[in-house]
């Protein structure tokens, strides 16, 4: 009986085996395969293979917590999951040619990838503390590894150290969070935290209002809110491309994905103390994020602030403190993959050997040599503005709207200032593809994978803007029921 159980609890976790089983495979095929597309072709396979996995979890297996409640399976945790995966698959498409032109086409390149993701998916998962801190870990020091992967630069080994230092702290602050949340309830499983709460009648306890202040700042590290976000614009810049891209978007929904199981499973009866501290920091995030990106000229280190921006954006779904909020939330994630992957793919095609592509005067009549990149790169910076028909507008008129529902309107007022003023930094890069001559030719680096992924997002980015609604059910009904 026990045995029977046992392998039950197995395959509630096989998406998870899977994965960490391609990653080891790809490590040994490191060994005896020259050809690094084979290795990514494999790592593909898997991650498909992981997604059919949670796929049919999805559909024949109801909503349960195994291993003793401390993993949950359930349709929050599988949305995330879609995220990953379509996250990495993306990354793997962009990567190959690039990863060639860096000199650090490594095999293990691609088992770190499914490692870190790995993590992420035991985070959306984790019904227990512990279990949150172990899949972070994983996904952190994996992250630290691919982001000073290409050795011989200085500036991608810096941004490696630095992000592991702001890292290591950031996962301090997690660690106390958790340590005084189980001194005061005895427990470390969210739904029983909750519990412990309400019978101890402790919610109004200083020191359990200071164990969730850890938790935010931890996570804050982790999605960039300012003033935590220190971190991401080097990082950003130092890094690979391809892992830019991967950072801006798995990490991100990562810690989203715990912020909201957190926040809502085990501190839900202390919305009002907790919103003391998230509305703030959404309003600092909105301005920090959209206005220091206006005097950047860095495409990379511009991205990194709008993604500060975004996770701003995204905050207001956490702190309407209602399911509905998390849907936009989650439904804005969605949507900042596909057009952040496209506009980073854009900037790995302007990488050649002896020029990186990463300054605004790079684009400088990019459309009359490139015209199509040019117009793929201005699908995605209209979605990241929020212009309609785009998914990026779909996204933030969705979290809006639920931040006006539950009585933030003033939160969204400023939220759309502050997207107003971002439309600067996205549309110069715009004016200057389209209204400026070029400095010089530029050749573009393309590959088949970069076509498909470049197809992929530029597709998705339009068809959520103009039919929304299919998206919008999916979030819904995974989250909602």
């Amino acid at each position: 009986m026990e045995t029977a159980n046992y392998l039950y609890q197995m395959t509630m976790i096989m998406p998870e085996l899977t994965l960490t089983c391609t990653a080891l495979i790809l490590l040994l095929l490191d060994l005896i395969v020259k050809k690094k597309e084979v290795i990514a072709s494999v790592g593909i396979a898997g991650t498909l293979v992981a997604l059919y996995a949670t796929y049919k979890l999805y559909v024949f297996v109801e909503p349960q917590s195994v291993f003793s409640d401390m993993f949950i399976l359930d349709g929050y945790s599988n949305l995330f999951k879609l995220i990953f995966y379509l996250n990495i698959i993306l990354t793997i498409c962009i990567s190959l040619k690039y990863m060639t032109i860096e000199k650090a086409s490594y095999g293990e390149y691609y088992a770190l990838l499914l490692f870190s993701t790995t993590g992420m998916m035991i985070m959306a998962s984790a019904a227990d503390l512990i279990i949150l801190y172990l899949g972070l870990e994983l996904m952190a020091l994996s992250t630290y590894i691919l982001a000073g992967l290409v050795r011989t630069q200085q500036r991608s080994n810096e941004s490696a150290l630095k992000y592991f230092f702001l890292g290591a702290f950031s996962s301090a602050f997690l660690l106390y969070g958790i340590s005084l949340t189980y001194g005061l309830t005895g427990t470390t499983n969210l739904k029983e935290v909750a519990v412990a709460l309400q019978a101890l009648n402790i919610t109004e306890s200083p020191i359990v209002f200071l164990g969730v202040i850890f938790f935010i700042v931890a996570f804050g590290f982790k999605v960039a809110l300012a003033p935590f976000h220190m971190w991401a614009p080097d990082v950003y810049e130092g890094a690979p491309t391809s892992i830019t891209a991967f950072m801006s978007v798995g990490p991100k929904a990562a810690g989203f994905a715990v912020m909201g199981r957190v926040l809502f499973d085990a501190f839900g009866a202390m919305h009002v103390q907790w919103n003391t501290v998230l509305i703030p920091l959404a309003v600092i995030t909105m301005a920090v994020g959209s206005i220091i990106a206006l005097a950047q000229t860095n495409i990379k280190r511009m991205l990194a602030y709008s993604s500060i921006a975004h996770a701003g954006y995204m905050l207001l779904g956490i702190i309407t403190g209602t399911p509905e909020g998390l849907t936009s939330t989650v439904n804005y994630l969605m949507i900042y993959m596909f057009m952040n992957i496209g506009a980073f793919a854009i900037v790995i095609m302007l990488r050649r050997e002896g020029f990186q592509g990463e300054n605004l005067e790079d684009y400088m009549g990019l459309a009359k040599s490139h015209p199509l990149a040019s117009a793929l790169m201005l699908i995605f910076m209209f979605s990241l503005t929020g212009i309609p028909p785009t998914a990026g507008f779909i996204g933030k008129f969705y979290v809006f709207m639920e931040a006006i529902n539950a009585g933030y309107t003033y939160l969204a007022v400023i939220a759309v200032i502050f997207s107003v003023i971002s439309a600067f930094f996205y549309l110069r890069i715009v004016m200057y593809m389209y209204m400026k001559d070029p400095k010089e030719e530029v050749a573009l680096t393309m590959s088949p994978t970069m076509s498909f992924a470049l197809a992929v997002t530029a597709v998705m980015v339009l068809i959520i803007g103009i039919f929304p609604s299919f998206l919008l059910n999916l979030v819904r009904t995974s989250i909602l029921g």
